[in-house]
């Protein structure tokens, strides 16, 4: 199982490395620039907020850190009251960075066993976590593209995280 939770780290952590990296090199002037529906904040934050609910696993009991609220949760597609600012968001995503590795920590056959249900998903734990990567690496390597598009830039490609699986 250690080796199994080091390749789950090494590999999740780099789709959280390269959420960060793009929020990280997008100028002031993309991050809420108005020209689109979901602008780079939005996205960003809605990546960050099911990272966060997916590690927890159920709906019931779900609390995301304040400033953040439930919004994203609720169907007909409220939005933020208010542009969050990078620096929340990458509080919000150390956040969610130790999270994960707290539960990588804490994994056993029962909890990746465990059957969650959100909506008319259900799934095991288990196939939550790899579901939950594939969503952050989705929404990262679209605002690598957004940032190709309006600054002919994007971070580079992380192969697997720097960031140590145990606590320094």
């Amino acid at each position: 199982m250690n080796q199994s939770r080091a390749i789950v780290w090494n590999q999740f952590g780099a789709s959280i490395d390269m959420l960060e990296n793009a929020m990280q090199s997008c100028p002031e002037t993309v991050w809420s620039d108005g020209t689109q529906k979901h602008e780079f904040w939005y996205l960003a934050y809605h990546t960050l907020f099911w990272l966060d609910l997916y590690l927890h696993g159920p709906i019931e009991g779900f609390q995301p850190p304040k400033p953040f609220g439930l919004e994203e949760l609720d169907p007909s597609g409220v939005m933020p009251s208010r542009v969050y600012e990078r620096n929340e968001l990458t509080d919000y995503l150390g956040y969610c960075r130790e999270k994960l590795r707290n539960v990588i920590a804490a994994l056993d056959n029962a909890r990746l066993e465990k059957i969650i249900t959100h909506g008319r998903r259900s799934m095991s734990y288990e196939e939550l976590l790899w579901y939950n990567m594939r969503h952050v690496q989705h929404h990262a390597g679209q605002l690598n593209l957004l940032l190709r598009q309006k600054t002919d830039s994007a971070p580079d490609w992380v192969s697997r995280t720097a960031r140590s699986l145990e606590k320094m």
